[in-house]
């Protein structure tokens, strides 16, 4: 809860510079400049997923282990060997994008007028990569405040940085916006992991190449199911664009980025301490399945009241984050809060597989859940707009949750706890409440009753919270400092 505390107040700036550039775009840019950012942005994210090994994470299960462990010399060693294989992987995406550019271009947009941009954009890659190396190092080694300070500067440079770009130089401007943005964000990230004392110590070739396998096969796996969550984002943008143009894109984008980004913020929030913490006991199953429903509580706790504001109150968050134009994608927003619900159960069980170093456990689950989501999806767009990406989005998790207990189950014994089970009825059941009273009533009667079920549900989370935690000693004593 205490890092979740630091990271949710980092998450709620990063949440309020969204809200600016968010804003900045939809005013400078339109649907249609979202909807080409959008396309960029997906298929460098899909190159760096296919370029990066997924060392950002299967590299912060090693250093954190040998952080627990207190071996000095180990941990010094894989924080060595670590660095190294950032560089080559990040140069690895930079050359990649480079030789694929004009075939990039043509990909997503049926030409060739963006080859030169995608060859710009590999600085990106090999910038953006060095920066979530040197992330990896903070969280694997706990340095919370080190990593919380350098996400809030680096989002706040970067908007300063992006909106004069944008300013003057409108859509011809979101390569340079992107480019300079990667840069502060290295240096920033640089400027923090030089302030943590780790002792030099030599490594061989050898010993890079043998001790790094293990993380190259688990990073891996966990690539091709990073990749495959890119290509079915990349897969229904075309798909979208082909059927319904670049300006539903945007308001695809634009939905994903409202119920994913500034709520998923919660995720990262929670994640960047869970992870490390559930790797260093993983060993124990007992204490294992312990911290993931310590962590389910918390999660549901923390989100269900956020979900059900969205859910009351989306007309206005729709304008506030972008504009008036882009209150056609209420419908899919509404259904993919509902979905949140599944997706935050599902989220912290996924762990235990990375975790355990399941790594082909975990790329068959993936895999499988990628395949279903897309067909979903596809379907329905098709059938039902924006609105059938929503119903898909609730579905999709919705099985997926189902999917991923059953194999923890019977795989490691794991169950969640009545309490977990009490929680998540109790927040869904006044999320329901919410959305039937959004169709059924009019928007006056909706706001009242709306308001009412917030209050419930912000009330039931402090008392749930308060009976772990003694909340109100804890508000009471920073009250009195």
């Amino acid at each position: 809860m205490k890092a979740t505390s630091i990271f949710g107040g980092v998450q709620v700036f990063n949440i309020i510079i969204s809200i600016g550039r968010s804003k900045i775009l939809a005013i400078l840019l339109g649907p249609t400049g979202i909807g080409i950012l959008g396309l960029i942005m997906s298929t460098t994210k899909l190159i760096s997923s296919l370029t990066n090994f997924g060392l950002g994470i299967s590299a912060v299960k090693e250093i954190a282990v040998a952080f627990e462990l207190g071996n000095e010399k180990q941990l010094a060693k894989t924080i060595v060997i670590v660095k190294r294989w950032i560089w080559y992987t990040g140069l690895f995406g930079a050359i990649l994008t480079i030789i694929l550019s004009p075939f990039l271009s043509e990909l997503t947009f049926g030409n060739r007028d963006y080859t030169i941009a995608f060859v710009w954009l590999s600085i990106t890659l090999l910038l953006n990569q060095l920066t979530s190396g040197r992330f990896v190092f903070l969280q694997g080694l706990r340095k919370l405040k080190y990593l919380a300070q350098a996400n809030v500067i680096g989002a706040a440079l970067g908007l300063l940085v992006s909106v004069p770009i944008y300013y003057y130089m409108g859509v011809e401007g979101i390569v340079p916006a992107m480019i300079f943005t990667a840069i502060l964000g290295f240096l920033v990230a640089f400027y923090f992991t030089k302030k943590v004392n780790t002792t030099p110590v030599p490594v061989s070739f050898n010993e890079t190449k043998t001790k790094g396998k293990s993380m190259l096969v688990m990073g891996f796996m966990l690539s091709i199911s990073g990749i495959m969550v890119l290509g079915v984002s990349y897969v229904i943008r075309i798909f979208i664009n082909n059927n319904g143009g670049v300006e539903d894109v945007g308001l695809y984008n634009a939905g994903i980025a409202i119920i994913s980004t500034y709520v998923g913020l919660l995720f990262t929030a929670m994640e960047t301490d869970y992870f490390p913490r559930l790797s260093a006991v993983v060993h124990d199953n007992d204490k294992a399945v312990d911290l993931i429903n310590q962590q389910a509580e918390i999660a549901i706790l923390i989100l269900a009241p956020v979900l059900i504001v969205f859910l009351v109150f989306v007309d206005w968050i729709i304008t506030i984050l972008y504009s008036s134009e882009f209150i056609p994608i209420k419908e899919m927003i509404y259904w993919a809060a509902i979905g949140m619900f599944f997706k935050v159960a599902a989220w912290v069980v996924a762990f235990f597989f990375i975790a355990k170093g399941a790594s082909k456990l975990f790329f068959w689950n993936e895999l499988v859940t990628n395949i279903y989501t897309l067909i979903l999806n596809l379907v329905g767009y098709y059938y039902w707009g924006l609105g059938g990406l929503g119903i898909s989005y609730l579905i999709s998790y919705f099985v997926y949750l189902i999917q991923i207990y059953t194999i923890t189950r019977s795989k490691y014994n794991f169950s969640f706890t009545p309490s977990v089970v009490k929680i998540f009825i109790l927040q869904f059941l006044l999320a329901l409440v919410c959305l039937l009273t959004t169709k059924l009533f009019s928007p006056a009667w909706s706001y009242s009753i709306g308001s009412i079920v917030i209050l419930i549900s912000m009330y039931y989370s402090f008392i749930e919270l308060d009976a772990r935690l003694n909340l109100k000693d804890l508000i009471a004593k920073y009250l009195k400092k």
